[in-house]
């Protein structure tokens, strides 16, 4: 009995084991950065998300979040180029991969599974629309307005 327990733990270990995968997928992901911080508890890591764009417009759904892998110390100039990305309100691409199993178990690596490979600046004047039209100053942003319609109300009259 203790042989057969033995024997399945010891075969159960090594199946999760080789089921870890460094690159379960990859991918691009377009946007502005809305949150970019270094943050842990006993592993510091830089964490972002990205609130996502598609053609120029953002899109409703959840930001996309990501973390860069503390394993890896060469990301020192993709940190810098999303900082300044942030501050400036650049429109950037980030090429990621996502890891799957054990493979960040302890969240020693970031806290997402989502680690970033590389990243393209895309539009430096993204967030300054009056800059966009021919380098004319045309207007000026004031203020956004979301306009929200419900439409049991418009049933209503």
């Amino acid at each position: 009995m203790k042989r057969t327990f033995l024997v399945l733990l010891t075969a159960l270990g090594c199946m999760s084991l080789s089921g870890c995968k460094e690159n379960y997928s990859n991918g691009e992901k377009v946007g502005n950065l809305i949150e970019f911080t270094q943050k842990g508890v006993i592993w510091d890591s830089w964490e972002g998300r990205l609130n996502l764009t598609q053609t120029g417009m953002n899109t409703s759904g959840d930001p996309f979040s990501f973390s860069f892998d503390n394993d890896r110390d060469d990301q020192d100039s993709l940190v810098k180029l999303l900082y300044q990305a942030q501050v400036e309100g650049w429109k950037v691409k980030i090429r990621y991969h996502e890891v799957w199993g054990l493979k960040n178990v302890g969240r020693n690596r970031g806290e997402t599974r989502y680690f970033v490979d590389d990243v393209t600046v895309l539009d430096k004047d993204f967030a300054n629309v009056s800059k966009r039209f021919g380098g004319e100053r045309q207007g000026r942003v004031v203020d956004t307005v979301y306009v929200v319609i419900d439409k049991s109300e418009l049933k209503n009259r």
